[in-house]
């Protein structure tokens, strides 16, 4: 209870606030069926991110559209994501640093599903190279996928968009404006450039009621490290150290928790928000590390 002047304020405690440490919320996930019947657009869905997030869209009822390179693995996440609640699941087994891909993956959705409410642009490549074994091959990639994908795919839903009043949410990273992991001056770089493109993107795009919103997790607790060159071998230690550069609880950061970041942004619960990169880090960038 809270005394302001002559008056008391009663306060019920919220389970959300009073969790312990690492300790899941019951309350998580209120906006039941905000997403019911919504076609969503999921880059990179066959893994990580991408695909916790079409299989939390499936519990509220969406239509998704799910695109990654591995058909086998995209299947078996559509398979799931009926079972959980999907009204419908497109596959588009594509690869979105080709154009051709991107253009497909929106055509498809587009004559399955007649709109587009939003895009989630999650597709993401990882080079960690040091400047002196930087190989072009590396930065064409890394920038194929993290910032020409975004920006074409954009182009393409938005006339969907635009009908709908959807909005964007990109997958970034505080490497954008983090400088001190070793190595990963590629990808830095290119999620910076993505903090960018959805800041411009989300000024352009307001007069058309199409917001736009970036999430930058610090390090999540999937395949990341070894797909970004990690040795096997190294990752637990990789990871660890990570772990304690995060001031909240000195963990890495779970999936969920970046999944509620993007299903907040998408949602009608942040219309007002456009052109914010939302950091999911734990505190890590009032370290400076």
């Amino acid at each position: 209870m809270l005394c302001c002047g002559k008056k008391s304020v009663s306060v019920e405690p919220r389970s959300s606030i009073n969790a312990e440490p690492g300790v899941k919320s019951t309350n998580r996930n209120k906006m039941t069926n905000e997403f019911a019947s919504k076609v969503v657009v999921i880059t990179g869905a066959s893994s990580g991110i991408g695909a916790a997030t079409a299989k939390e869209l499936s519990k509220q009822g969406a239509l998704l559209s799910l695109t990654g390179r591995n058909k086998e693995k995209l299947a078996q996440v559509a398979d799931e994501c009926k079972k959980l609640g999907a009204k419908d699941v497109l596959q588009v087994v594509g690869d979105v640093s080709k154009q051709e891909d991107m253009e497909r993956i929106i055509k498809e959705t587009a004559d399955k599903f007649g709109e587009i409410h939003v895009l989630v642009n999650n597709a993401g490549f990882a080079a960690m190279s040091p400047i002196a074994d930087l190989e072009l091959e590396q930065f064409d990639r890394c920038f194929n996928v993290n910032v020409r994908a975004v920006l074409y795919l954009t182009k393409l839903a938005l006339p969907y968009l635009e009908k709908t009043k959807g909005n964007i949410v990109n997958i970034s990273s505080i490497a954008s404006t983090n400088y001190t992991i070793p190595g990963f001056i590629i990808y830095g770089s290119t999620k910076a450039s993505c903090d960018h493109v959805t800041k411009a993107s989300a000024l352009e795009l307001a007069k058309s009621g199409v917001r736009v919103n970036a999430v930058n997790p610090a390090v999540v607790e999937t395949n990341f490290a070894s797909n970004a060159g990690v040795p096997e071998e190294q990752n637990e230690g990789f990871n660890a150290q990570q772990a304690k550069l995060h001031p909240l609880n000195e963990r890495n950061i779970k999936v969920e928790e970046v999944v509620d970041a993007i299903l907040f942004l998408a949602s009608d619960k942040a219309t007002m928000i456009t052109g914010s990169c939302l950091r999911v880090d734990g505190g890590r960038a009032l370290t400076g590390q």
